[in-house]
């Protein structure tokens, strides 16, 4: 009966969205996927997001790569600046540091097949003036006048290409990959003059990946010539080892050359199975269907403000739903962390990219207002993982774990879910995962240490600062857990746990200081000196950024500040006092004193204000931040994206407000934007937030009223938002 209830309630809010959408104008013109591509040198970082074709949470990300050899620089495999395409590969990571993917590199030409063969790195010149990117369709005339149209379903990339009457010749490359990686092994093979199968095996950001491919042409083969290693076969019909690549020739033509590939993680039977998604050769009937399914995605939220920011909430919304990716196949197979094969449940789907350091603090309850449909399988996703690791995710791509950042952020994310009562998540099984994670030493959480001192010792575990911290508040959200299913001890234990941050504070300096096995202090100390990944107590930041980090009780650390006045006063120096430019690295960007918008610990600072009375410098400073570090060009955001956090910060913002404590259900108030949000809620309820804003200027809260009475309170509860109503926000200047 429970089972028949899910189906229903998940069947009346498909409904009940399509109805919305196609009442509803096409959104998707809003969406810029420039935005994030390059920086015009405001910034040190750049969004590193590709603006390729992609539909929504799908596997197939086919996009241009402007290297071949990519870097953590340039992880998306795109810049802006870059003067050079290399081909068009069919997966892509979405605003992430560290590169990885890149799979089944594609490049058309012209040039015969021996002079190609002779060139290690096929590329070829273009202009933004002859590109075109949007929602679910990328295209660009090159230089030397080859057009190249890309367009995509869930599992399968499809290109069209437009010789110009001259000969019609194809790359395909296996060996693209990154600086930080290197081919363990790959295959092609051509099965017949349509139709080209293989796989790689690599080795990189990822410890260990699997991608297989088909692909299919829309004319034969005419000419062919294969590389494996420093072995050339021409007129071969497969190639084996490290250094494989494909030559094809179609012989000239004037028609477009059509090309399909069709992904899976599990096996080339798999990949032609995916082929389903794409039966025929209509380009722009797959192109239409992407740019439904975006339109799908996005049209149960409606706002109204400028078009720029209309630009930057729809684009910001599309870089959110880009990932997590499906990593299940077409018959519900999909790749365990163990590296067998799964099979999921009939209507389920099997979920990777999980970079939950960056989205558990915003993107992921996003989801749970905007995508509850799809929490379940996220949730369901990560908790296989334990199932056959041990542990929940810490950052998983490509359905395998690679360690990457600190903390077990997962369990916020399970444990929000959960609380909020979403359908299709087993609350006990979900305890379990958070609690087994919790007590099982792993990569960056050797809990057996965290146990004995009470803190991360930094000669035991670098990063020590910020892993003791985060790991506190991942052990609240486990304490909440249990108490809402009655398990006392359990709470109480994983609670007191939960303070262990207090054994870091430091009065004397006022920071949150790393300590050695046997108690003392780290000297030097030096609050504005930043860390990386390891080797330094913080993480991707310095003592100032994690001074803020307590979500899980913050009128704690205000008593540890010694009250609101010393909170504020410190609050108000770590937002005035200059970055010091040789203290600082690469993961530092967007400032705003010691505020730094490019990274992710500094997320939820500005609405401290809120805690202590202070509303107006929370509505200043998160005003401010919107309207000075986000836009609608290719640099639109301070730093890296980071698989869609960036966007949904300013997502919650610009709506007006914000999720201090990822966990809670509970959402802070900043300085909405928009002059009116409605957002389609399940069973045809609507959330309507309007203000009377009329310019940058008029940025504070002078009241607020919901369901036309007035609201005292500086937060509203998720329950507020999905009991349906109106949220009236009062500005003045």
């Amino acid at each position: 009966m429970k089972g028949i209830k899910l189906l229903v309630t998940t069947a009346v809010l498909c409904l009940s969205c399509s109805a919305w959408a196609q009442s509803q104008e096409d959104v998707t013109k809003y969406i810029n996927p420039m935005i994030g591509t390059g920086t015009v040198n405001q910034h040190s970082l750049k969004g590193n997001c590709f603006p390729g074709a992609t539909t929504p949470f799908g596997m197939v990300q086919l996009s241009p790569d402007t290297k071949y050899n990519v870097n953590g620089n340039t992880a998306s495999g795109y810049d802006y600046n870059d003067k050079q395409i290399f081909g068009f590969s069919h997966t892509h990571l979405n605003g992430t540091g560290c590169p990885d993917l890149l799979d089944v590199l594609i490049m058309p030409s012209s040039q015969d097949l021996e002079t190609l063969l002779a060139t290690k790195e096929y590329s070829c010149g273009y202009s933004h003036e002859r590109e075109q990117a949007v929602a679910g369709y990328y295209s660009i005339t090159l230089d030397d006048g080859i057009k190249a149209e890309l367009t995509a379903t869930t599992r399968t990339g499809m290109h069209r290409y437009n010789f110009g009457g001259k000969a019609n010749n194809l790359i395909v490359d296996l060996v693209h990959y990154t600086d930080w990686g290197k081919l363990i092994d790959a295959q092609a093979r051509l099965i017949d003059d349509y139709t080209l199968v293989g796989y790689r095996l690599m080795q990189g950001w990822q410890k260990f990946r699997k991608v297989y491919f088909y692909a299919q042409f829309s004319r034969p083969v005419k000419e062919k010539i294969m590389t494996s290693d420093r072995r050339v076969f021409r007129d071969g019909k497969l190639s084996n080892g490290r250094n494989v690549r494909v030559f094809l020739s179609f012989g000239e033509s004037s028609e477009p050359l059509l090309v399909k590939v069709a992904l899976s993680p599990n096996s080339i039977e798999n990949a032609k199975e995916n082929m389903q998604e794409n039966k025929g050769w209509d380009f722009e009937a797959v192109r239409e269907k992407a740019h439904e399914a975006w339109q799908r995605e996005l049209a149960n939220i409606r706002i109204d403000g400028t078009e720029e920011q209309k630009v930057i909430f729809y684009t910001g919304l599309y870089h959110a739903y880009i990932q997590p990716n499906i990593i299940s196949d077409i018959n519900g197979t999909y790749p365990r962390t163990d590296f067998a094969e799964g099979r999921l449940p009939k209507g389920q789907g099997h979920y990777s990219t999980f970079s939950l350091w960056d989205t558990y603090r915003a993107a992921h309850p996003l989801y749970t207002i905007l995508q509850p449909q799809r929490v379940a399988d996220f949730a369901n996703s990560m908790l296989r993982q334990y199932d056959t690791y041990g542990y929940l995710p810490i950052w998983q791509l490509w359905g395998t774990d690679n360690y990457c950042m600190i903390g077990n952020h997962a369990i916020p994310v399970l444990v929000d879910a959960v609380l909020k009562g979403l359908p299709g998540i087993d609350a006990e099984r979900v305890f379990q995962a958070v609690k087994g994670t919790s007590l099982t030493d792993h990569w960056n959480s050797p809990f057996k240490t965290y146990e004995k001192y009470g803190y991360m010792p930094e000669d035991l575990q670098t990063q020590s600062v910020s892993i003791t911290l985060e790991e506190s508040y991942d052990d609240a959200c486990v304490a909440r857990l249990a108490n809402h299913l009655g398990k006392t001890a359990d709470a109480e234990y994983f609670a007191k746990r939960s303070r262990n941050y207090r054994n870091l504070y430091d009065a004397e300096t006022g920071f949150f200081r790393a300590r050695m096995s046997d108690g003392k202090w780290i000297e030097p100390f030096d609050p504005l000196q930043y860390g990386g990944n390891g080797g330094n107590p913080y993480t991707e930041a310095n003592a100032w950024q994690y001074l803020w980090y307590v979500p899980q009780d913050v009128p704690d650390m205000i008593s540890l500040f010694g009250g609101n006045k010393q909170f504020e006063k410190k609050l108000d120096t770590f937002f005035t006092l200059p970055a010091d430019q040789a203290k600082k690295n690469g993961n530092a960007s967007g400032f705003i004193g010691q505020y730094a918008h490019g990274n992710e610990p500094s997320h939820h600072i500005s609405y401290l204000y809120g805690y202590i009375g202070k509303d107006e410098k929370t509505q200043f400073y998160t005003n401010k931040i919107m309207n000075e570090l986000y836009n609608s060009q290719q640099d639109g955001y301070s730093g890296n994206e980071d698989c869609g956090q960036m966007a949904s910060w300013y997502i919650w913002s610009s709506i007006g407000f914000y999720p201090v404590d990822p966990a809670l259900g509970e959402y802070r108030f900043g300085s909405p934007q928009l002059k009116k949000v409605e957002i389609q809620l399940p069973d045809g309820k609507t959330f309507t937030v309007k203000t009377n804003r009329t310019s940058p200027e008029q940025y504070k809260i002078k009241s607020v009223k919901l369901n036309g009475k007035r609201y005292k309170l500086n937060y509203i509860t998720h329950q507020d938002i999905m009991n349906g109503g109106t949220l009236e926000f009062n500005m003045s200047k």
